[in-house]
């Protein structure tokens, strides 16, 4: 029999999207098959710091959270400079980390430095590209590079708010805006304004969470739809998605994302022409690899009254919660739940692999030699 691999799957985080990383990780954790992987579990705690593999199971199993966080901080020396990261020393040997870590941390690249650091295959895209998607202020500047229809947006920051007043916004982008961190996810700080009011209040809301706030083009009437991207250099398109949220609601917000998503309507797959089946598919595929995406990502469309859509935002490590629409997609499109975490493994060792194959040169400089300074 062969040797399983050794995965460590890490959830938590420091961000708002805790409990949303807690669910996912469970569905991934039961569609692992146990024959071919060993699995170890990490915590990162509301801290960030990651608890052993005793510690995580415990809470997986549904012991209280601060009760257990409470008992392992008693045994960890928190002023140790590797203490958020010590609990993986534990385990002799990590093939593979598969992180199941939304939002900052998770999706912005900084996890993704430690397995650099660590040498260690994973799951989803690099550094770089985690941190160009999560921003979306970087996420609109490439797709605007690439040609990649998106909604116009004035990105204001502490230093210029002043100089963006309600009636510069609204002549610039017309009188229904959102507001929105540059770097947050599940629609955490995002406001829907249509006036003076709104838009004050929603700016103070929006700076708690980020510098940097997108003040973004409404699109009226949507239909959001969402598309599942697979793959490295070759990836392959979902069917496509879409979310139908009660009328009384301004948008896909957190509380019917995840607290009751009882009035939301997941329509799989939806039906929409061809062209425009075609053309959100397209975009999605071009902004994947524009962004230089690995693994597998979450792709977000508006689709206005007159079926033109423009690309919302990209989800690096999108959710996997039972309402979370990634695998879903990859369910009616023919790609069971088990499968699809068994090939985004796969694509991660393929994708170090791959890396592993760049050589670097280190050349001994020797006695320096300076050239003749001229100060004037």
């Amino acid at each position: 029999m062969a040797q399983k691999l050794q995965v460590a799957l890490l959830f938590g985080g420091n961000s708002s999207e805790h409990d949303v990383s807690k669910r996912s990780a469970h569905n991934i954790y039961d569609a692992l098959d146990k024959d071919k992987y060993d699995i170890s579990l990490f915590m990162f705690t509301k801290d960030g710091i990651l608890l052993n593999n005793e510690a995580s199971q415990r809470i997986f199993d549904g012991e209280p959270e601060d009760k257990v966080v409470a008992d392992a901080y008693a045994k960890m020396d928190l002023n140790r400079p590797l203490a958020p990261i010590m609990a993986l020393n534990e385990l002799e040997h990590i093939d593979f980390f598969y992180p199941v870590i939304h939002g900052n941390l998770g999706e912005d690249g900084t996890i993704q430095g430690l397995f650099k650091l660590l040498n260690k295959p994973y799951v989803g895209s690099n550094i770089a590209a985690s941190a160009m998607s999560f921003d979306k202020d970087l996420t609109k500047k490439i797709l605007n590079e690439a040609g990649i229809r998106n909604t116009p947006y004035v990105l204001l920051t502490p230093e210029n708010r002043a100089d963006y007043s309600w009636d510069t916004i609204e002549e610039q982008l017309g009188d229904l805006v959102f507001i929105k961190p540059a770097k947050q996810g599940s629609s955490v700080g995002i406001h829907k304004v249509t006036n003076a009011d709104e838009y004050e209040a929603a700016l103070d809301d929006a700076f708690k969470y980020d510098f940097k706030v997108l003040a973004e083009q409404g699109v009226a009437n949507p239909q959001e739809v969402e598309i599942s991207i697979l793959g490295n250099e070759h990836p392959i398109a979902s069917k496509l998605g879409a979310i139908r949220v009660p009328k009384d609601d301004p948008f896909y917000d957190y509380e019917n994302k995840f607290v009751d998503a009882s009035g939301v309507v997941f329509e799989l797959p939806v039906k929409l022409p061809q062209y425009l089946t075609d053309e959100i598919t397209d975009m999605a595929l071009q902004a994947y690899k524009a962004l230089d995406m690995k693994g597998l990502c979450r792709i977000d469309f508006l689709v206005d009254e007159n079926n033109v859509p423009y690309l919302s935002e990209p989800n690096t490590l999108p959710g996997f919660t039972n309402i979370s629409l990634y695998p879903q997609m990859w369910e009616v499109s023919g790609i069971s739940y088990s499968d699809l975490v068994d090939r985004l493994i796969q694509l991660g060792l393929e994708e170090f692999k791959r890396n592993s194959q760049i050589t670097y040169e280190f050349k001994e400089l020797g006695t320096e030699h300076v050239g003749q300074k001229k100060f004037n």
